[in-house]
C-alpha cells in the first residue's frame, strides 16, 4: 500500500493500472517448474509438494499446486512470481529500449498471488504488459482470471488488497490531484456482515460476551485499515453497529421502555454518551466498565516506506531496522504491554549503564543476539537501552550487561 502510494501520489505518475487476478494460484502451480526453478533441496520439496492433504478425515492427492494454508505454500508462492518485475522490466527494454522504456512507467507491487502494474497508457497494458505476464505464468501452470483482471484509470480507481485507491479532481484549478486510499466498499460491507452475523448469532449470551466476541474483531479491522484514510468509514460504522446493537437489547426486552434499555446496556464514560458498555466492580469497590471497543477511537498512523535496499538479514543496518520497528509498533497495545513487561524486568534502569529510563531519556528495544544472527523475537531476547547505549552496543559491538536486564 505504501509502494503504491509512492508510485501514485506524484503529478507525474501513471494513470493507468492492471488489476491482476489468478485464477487458482495454490491450486494450480507446476510442480515440475518449482522443483526446477526452487533453490533448495529437490527431494524435500518434492515430498512436501506430494504430502497429499487431509480434509474431513479424507485423504487428498496434490498432483499440482500448493495446499492453502500449508506451512510451505506462501513461500513457494512468492518463488513463483519471482521476477515478475525484473524479466518483464528487461523484456520491454529490449523491445523498446531502456529510454523509452522508462518512459512507459512501468511499475509492478505485488503481494502474495495479488499484484498490479502501472503504465502510461491502457494501450501498452492492454496489447504488451498483459500479454507477457499470461505468457509468464503459463509457464508456471497458472493463468490470469479473465473476468476479474481489468485494466481501470486511476481517476476511477481501484480496489486491492481490502483497500481503494483512487485520485480525485479537486474543483479549484489551482490545486492538484489528490491519491486518497480508503477501506473499499467491498470490504467494508464484509466487515458489517461478518459484525451483524455475531450479533444476531449471540442467542443468549450476557453482554459482556457479546462484547468479548465482538472486541477482537472490531480492533483487529480497524488496526488494518489505520494507515489510510478511514476515520469517516469508522465514524458511519460505529454508527451502523450502535443501531444493531440497540436493536438487539430491544429485542432481549421487548416489554421494556427505551429509558430502562438505555439506563442497563448504554452509559456515560468520562463525558461520552451512549456507549454499549457492561459495568463491574474491581476488588476496590470502584465501578469500571469493559465497553465495546469504538473503531472512530483508532489513531490514523501512516505506514514509514522501506527502502528499496532493505535487507533484513544485513548486520550494518541492524541498529537502523530496529528503530524502524520501534516507530511502528509503539502505537500498538500489544507492544506497549510488551515494553511495560520489559520496563518491569529490568526495574526502570538501561541493560547498559544501569541508570533510570524514562520518557524524556527515551528507549530502544534492543535484541541482545541479533535477528541477522538466528536470534528469537522473544522477550527473554530483548532488552531495552537509552538511545546512546543502543548505539554504542552496535558501534562497538559492546555485549550488553545482563546483570542490569534481570535475565
Amino acid at each position: 500500500m505504501t509502494e503504491l502510494f509512492h508510485l501514485l501520489a506524484p503529478e507525474v505518475a501513471p494513470v493507468w493500472v492492471l488489476e491482476g487476478d489468478i485464477k487458482g494460484f495454490f491450486d494450480n502451480i507446476n510442480h515440475d517448474w518449482l522443483c526446477r526453478n526452487v533453490p533448495m533441496d529437490r527431494t524435500v520439496l518434492r515430498k512436501w509438494l506430494r504430502a497429499g492433504v487431509i480434509d474431513r478425515r479424507q485423504i487428498m492427492a496434490t498432483e499440482a499446486g500448493t495446499p492453502q494454508g500449508g506451512i510451505i505454500s506462501p513461500c513457494l508462492a512468492n518463488a513463483t512470481l519471482n521476477g515478475l518485475e525484473t524479466q518483464l522490466k528487461r523484456h520491454l527494454a529490449k523491445k523498446l529500449g531502456v529510454k523509452k522504456a522508462g518512459r512507459t512507467k512501468v511499475q509492478v507491487v505485488r503481494y502474495a498471488d495479488d499484484f498490479v502494474i502501472t503504465a502510461a497508457s491502457k494501450e501498452l497494458l492492454e496489447n504488451e504488459v498483459r500479454l507477457w505476464v499470461e505468457q509468464f505464468l503459463s509457464v508456471r501452470g497458472v493463468e490470469l482470471s479473465r473476468e476479474k483482471t481489468q485494466i481501470t484509470h486511476i481517476h476511477q480507481g481501484f480496489d486491492f488488497l481490502g483497500w481503494n485507491f483512487r485520485k480525485y479532481v479537486p474543483k479549484s484549478p489551482y490545486r492538484k490531484d489528490k491519491l486518497l486510499i480508503k477501506p473499499s466498499k467491498k470490504n467494508v460491507s464484509a466487515f458489517y456482515r461478518k459484525m451483524r452475523e455475531i450479533v444476531k448469532g449471540s442467542g443468549t449470551l450476557t453482554q459482556e460476551a457479546l462484547i468479548g466476541q465482538l472486541n477482537p474483531v472490531l480492533r483487529g479491522w480497524a488496526h488494518y485499515h489505520a494507515p489510510v484514510v478511514a476515520k469517516a468509514t469508522f465514524s458511519t460504522l460505529d454508527h451502523l453497529i450502535h443501531w444493531r446493537l440497540w436493536r438487539w437489547a430491544k429485542r432481549r426486552h421487548p416489554k421494556k421502555s427505551a429509558a430502562w434499555i438505555r439506563k442497563k446496556y448504554f452509559h456515560s464514560i468520562n463525558g461520552r454518551n451512549w456507549l454499549f458498555a457492561f459495568p463491574y466492580r474491581n476488588s476496590k469497590t470502584e465501578v469500571k466498565y469493559r465497553r465495546l471497543y469504538a473503531l472512530a477511537d483508532t489513531t490514523i498512523v501512516r505506514h514509514k516506506r522501506l527502502p528499496g535496499d532493505y535487507q533484513p538479514y544485513d548486520a550494518a543496518q541492524e541498529l537502523k531496522w530496529e528503530k524502524l520497528r520501534v516507530q511502528r509498533m509503539q502505537h500498538k497495545l500489544r507492544y506497549r504491554g510488551q515494553i511495560l513487561g520489559l520496563f518491569r524486568r529490568q526495574q526502570g534502569k538501561c541493560a547498559l549503564c544501569g541508570h533510570a529510563i524514562s520518557k524524556e531519556t527515551g528507549w530502544h528495544d534492543h535484541h541482545v543476539v541479533r535477528r541477522v544472527d538466528g536470534g528469537p523475537d522473544t522477550l527473554s531476547n530483548r532488552v531495552l537501552l537509552h538511545p546512546n547505549c543502543h548505539a554504542l552496543v552496535h558501534s562497538q559491538r559492546q555485549a550488553v550487561a545482563l546483570l542490569h536486564s534481570g535475565l
